[in-house]
């Protein structure tokens, strides 16, 4: 049996995402997506100006996956936040 909506049970991404963060989701799809590209930024930089050794070609695939991590996961959310608004 289902508990009925209230306010206090939280349904589909809320459950996954925090509520601190569920709150402003637009804001912190911004700050990820900013993060992003800083982090593709310093990854293109780290090749363009590193040496050719693999730990220049470690860190830069550190800085580029965390990159592709941030964007994926802004745009993500940015995505939720276009349906909840569509749904209201």
């Amino acid at each position: 049996m289902n508990a009925p909506n209230d306010g206090t049970t939280r349904q589909g991404f809320q459950r996954i995402i925090p509520s601190w963060e569920y709150r402003h989701l637009r804001f912190w799809a911004g700050a990820r997506i900013g993060a992003g590209i800083v982090m593709a930024g310093l990854g293109f930089v780290t090749l363009g100006y590193g040496g050719n050794d693999w730990t220049t070609y470690g860190c830069a695939l550190v800085f580029l996956a965390s990159a592709a991590a941030n964007l994926a996961f802004g745009n993500w959310e940015l995505a939720i936040a276009r349906s909840a608004t569509a749904r209201a």
